[in-house]
């Protein structure tokens, strides 16, 4: 069966890779996901416990994270889409690898500056409703922008490693490396309690110490979110579409041989899932519980080792805010499992604090969840790009189709992990159970459904 003339024009269109891209161009072009997921890592460690000292309750913690899923949901498969089919004399990819990054930087002012704006609009007291409206508003602006960045990213490196899966799945374990780097340098940020030290003017009327170190912290994401784009951006060397290849698009919309541009979005997005083959299905499923199982943890990891470990509450006392400070340093020693499966393990010599069993029991299960988390990050990305690549459909979309089976899970566990948590008498121990079971049926589904490595053979669309 033939190609539609959409699918025909993309194949056309798509750049052509002439050489291999060598590995020191890999390496500065994937420089990216560290920027990216030094912002992550802040986000995932200190806003859930931070949203909750601005008055926001426990069991709707998990709803402020909802925007994530959604705008992942829409975001990410359109922005593939689009870059698809982008003209720039840029690329296609880089146009909005950086615009995600001014974003980023954007997002992250306002969500560090939400108290302080919140008082200038009003807020006095324990009561800060200003300060959580401007905080939600920039955690929407961040997930978009985090969206928005992602899937550009991972679609330029299939560009730049074109039909060689090896080059491709070194290029994904680069990025997983330099991911594991940035959540190194931000949970080790987010565990530094002296930011107000360093950065004195932080702390005003409105923001208190905590929120100082926060503010801080975003400070300085800003700094390596610029200097990995500019890496990343300068190394990419897009080729944009040819001048004849827009003139062959335009000809075509105007014949009435292709549709419109968001008739063919959800014509691509969901009309291809019927000519997917049953390995492709399979790991959907996967990425979909494992995804069910790691969200709850990553929604509330921190949160989890201020009350169930610490014992302590929001804005009751330190034992929380040290609880917080502890668990993201857990989480810096999950990122070094990572990076490169080993850690090195300290003691915590404390007064006044738990157990020093059960403090580095918990650090150690932080630390050793990395190795599956790398898996995560890397391997369905190089095996959905190989197996929907025949079909021939762009990377953009390929990343978009793989998103859907990340943030609907997403949407699940920010939907109900709180109420069902609170069923339960409170605390994150219920969300935990449900996402280790999802973990554990993916696994099996992985090990008994996704065939080996091999090439798989071309199948044309109808």
């Amino acid at each position: 069966m033939a190609i539609p003339q959409a699918e025909s024009h993309r194949a056309r269109a798509k750049p052509t890779v002439v050489r291999r891209v060598p590995l020191r161009q890999l390496l500065r072009v994937t420089s990216i996901a560290g920027g990216i997921q030094f912002g992550w890592a802040l986000q995932l460690s200190l806003l859930t416990p931070y949203v909750q000292e601005l008055g926001i309750p426990h069991a709707w913690a998990s709803v402020i994270w909802l925007c994530g899923p959604l705008s992942g949901l829409v975001v990410q498969p359109l922005v593939g889409h689009m870059s698809d089919r982008c003209t720039s004399r840029f690329g296609r990819r880089r146009p909005f690898i950086l615009s995600g990054a001014c974003l980023i930087c954007l997002a992250v002012l306002i969500i560090g500056h939400s108290a302080d704006i919140g008082w200038l609009l009003g807020d006095r007291g324990n009561t800060r409703p200003r300060a959580i409206g401007v905080f939600v508003f920039g955690f929407w602006i961040l997930d978009v922008a985090n969206n928005m960045t992602q899937g550009p990213c991972r679609a330029l490196l299939a560009d730049l490693t074109g039909k060689d899966h090896r080059r491709t799945r070194v290029a994904n374990a680069y990025f997983s490396l330099f991911m594991a780097v940035g959540n190194i340098l931000g949970f080790a940020t987010g565990a530094f309690s002296n930011w107000f030290k360093v950065f004195p003017f932080t702390v005003t009327s409105a923001c208190n110490i905590d929120c100082a170190n926060l503010k801080s912290a975003f400070y300085l994401d800003i700094v390596f979110m610029v200097i990995t784009a500019y890496l990343s951006i300068k190394a990419a060397q897009e080729s944009p579409l040819h001048l004849s290849d827009r003139f062959t698009s335009t000809t075509e919309d105007m014949s009435g041989q292709s549709s419109h541009a968001q008739e063919a979005f959800l014509w691509e997005l969901f009309g291809t899932f019927r000519y997917f083959p049953w390995p492709v299905w399979t790991i959907l499923l996967v990425t979909a519980l494992n995804w069910l199982g790691w969200f709850p943890f990553l929604l509330f990891d921190t949160d989890w080792m201020g009350r169930e470990i610490y014992g302590g509450k929001p804005n009751e006392g330190q034992n929380y805010n040290i609880g917080v400070r502890t668990g993201a340093f857990a989480l810096m020693l999950n990122s070094v499992f990572l990076g490169i499966t080993s850690v090195l393990m300290e003691k915590l010599c404390s007064l006044d604090l738990p157990p020093h069993g059960i403090v580095i029991a918990a650090i150690v299960i932080f630390a050793v969840l990395g190795v599956p988390l790398a898996i995560t990050y890397s391997v369905p990305y190089a095996l959905i790009s190989s197996r929907i690549e025949p079909l021939g459909l762009g990377q953009g979309l390929s990343m978009g189709v793989l998103n859907l089976a990340i943030v609907i899970p997403q949407v699940i566990v920010s939907l109900g992990s709180g109420p069902w948590d609170q069923l339960f008498g409170g605390g994150n121990s219920p969300a935990f159970a449900v996402g280790g079971l999802a973990a554990f049926a993916g696994g099996l589904i992985a090990i008994l459904g996704i065939p080996r490595s091999g090439a798989p053979k071309p199948r044309a669309l109808p």
